[in-house]
């Protein structure tokens, strides 16, 4: 490296070019070296850890639950994630945030500096930003290594948690946190939300006797699938089971799937490397061969999506501002696939969260409003208080709560989705 004396004719002879460019170098490597700040010791080499959480939510019978959140997306999702992070936030919940290898060491360390500079998530510390990333692609194996990776960091990172939602950049709420924590409340932690009765085409296209490869398990960039011209037997020493890939999974379940003593998740994994789709069947098919978790299903996925043709796409209809009261009475709690910025997310915001454009959703944890004497959109929850365990439901909570529990007494509960498939 040059070094330059501190001579005023050398200096006044640097162009202002050169000073720009200096001046841009320091940043990349000052966002570089953030984006490497570390979970602490135990995540060495993960990602960035935003702060230790200095309120433990209380467990016990009465009290909610703790939801476990991790929020994907890939480049230019920074900003999509932060919305969707705000519009899902309480101070009692756990969530980590990631960006694949789509994105830069720039936007993941942007991602984690926005989460830096929110007092609320400062003051809760409660959110975690995986500064390193990994290709992956959702049709491929690598997307289900992906869920299972980020179950494992939060099983490490928060002790406390009962159910884990895995969200895209694209999904968004249809419920306040107040109200998904109060329906939940009432039901039994061990209890997975799967659907298997979904018409998501999931059986035309996880095709098991068809060999695919994901590159993306050995690229460092995003990579398309590579599909084989062989074709194999259908195993026999299993039945696999199929539906939606979205899922509401609890913490035992999980546990069993990543460290659990029993075998059959890591064969099951193994043999799933090489299916197109393998997120439509892995947890479906593990939970259906495991007797201790068989009656543990719900067969709902409580989320709202439009389909077109599922057969030959991975991803349901964009969703539209005509879709809105479709989409609110459907007794769904989230909904997917909505585009950046629009109109419908607005009204959700205003009508159903109450939330300002760059604030989170006022609850039962908050003590104060916004400002009588602004008229902007200011952040509606500027203060809050250390009552964690406190919510408090409007009219949504109490339906989803009512259809949740009609769906266990009416044998939503039961075996018979692992039978007749």
């Amino acid at each position: 490296m040059r070094l330059f004396r501190t001579n005023s004719s050398k200096l006044l002879s640097i162009s202002t070019h050169r000073l720009w460019v200096l001046v841009f170098i320091i940043t990349l490597i000052l966002l570089a070296a953030l984006s490497r700040s570390k979970f602490g010791d135990k995540f060495a080499g993960y990602g960035f850890k935003s702060q230790a959480p200095t309120r433990v939510p209380s467990k016990s019978i009465g009290y909610p639950p703790v939801f476990a959140y991790w929020i994907c997306g890939s480049k230019g999702d920074g900003k999509r994630i932060l919305r969707l992070l705000k519009a899902i936030y309480h101070p009692r919940n756990q969530y980590l945030l990631q960006l694949d290898a789509g994105s830069s060491e720039i936007e993941r360390a942007g991602l984690a500096l926005s989460v830096e500079s929110e007092n609320v998530f400062k003051t809760f510390g409660n959110v975690d930003v995986v500064g390193e990333s990994y290709p992956l692609d959702k049709m491929g194996s690598s997307a289900l290594s992906a869920v299972l990776h980020a179950a494992a960091l939060l099983l490490k990172i928060g002790p406390d948690w009962d159910w884990f939602i895995p969200l895209s950049a694209s999904d968004y709420p249809l419920i306040t946190q107040d109200d998904l924590l109060h329906a939940f409340t009432f039901l039994p932690r061990e209890l997975n939300f799967i659907d298997y009765a979904s018409n998501t085409g999931w059986k035309e296209r996880l095709k098991i006797n068809q060999i695919v490869i994901d590159p993306n398990l050995y690229y460092r960039e995003n990579t398309p699938l590579m599909y084989a011209v062989e074709m194999r037997t259908t195993p026999d020493a299993f039945k696999i089971f199929g539906g939606s890939p979205w899922t509401i999974l609890t913490r035992p379940f999980l546990e069993h799937c990543v460290q659990g003593w029993e075998n059959f998740p890591r064969k099951l994994l193994m043999f799933l490397t090489n299916v197109p789709f393998p997120l439509e069947s892995y947890f479906h098919t593990v939970i259906c061969n495991t007797p201790e978790f068989q009656n543990t299903t719900v067969n709902n996925d409580l989320r709202f999506m439009v389909w077109d043709n599922p057969t030959l796409t991975g991803e349901p209809q964009i969703l539209k501002l005509p879709q809105y009261e479709t989409m609110v009475t459907s007794g769904a709690a989230f909904a997917r696939r909505f585009e950046e910025g629009d109109l419908v997310l607005e009204k959700i915001d205003q009508i159903i969260l109450n939330r300002s454009a760059n604030g989170v959703v006022p609850g039962k944890w908050c003590l104060s409003g916004p400002s009588k004497n602004n008229t902007d959109q200011e952040e509606l929850c500027s203060t809050w208080g250390s009552n964690i365990d406190a919510v408090k439901p409007r009219s949504n909570g109490m339906k989803l709560r009512a259809l949740l529990s009609k769906l266990a007494i009416n044998g939503s509960v039961r075996t018979s989705q692992c039978l007749e498939q």
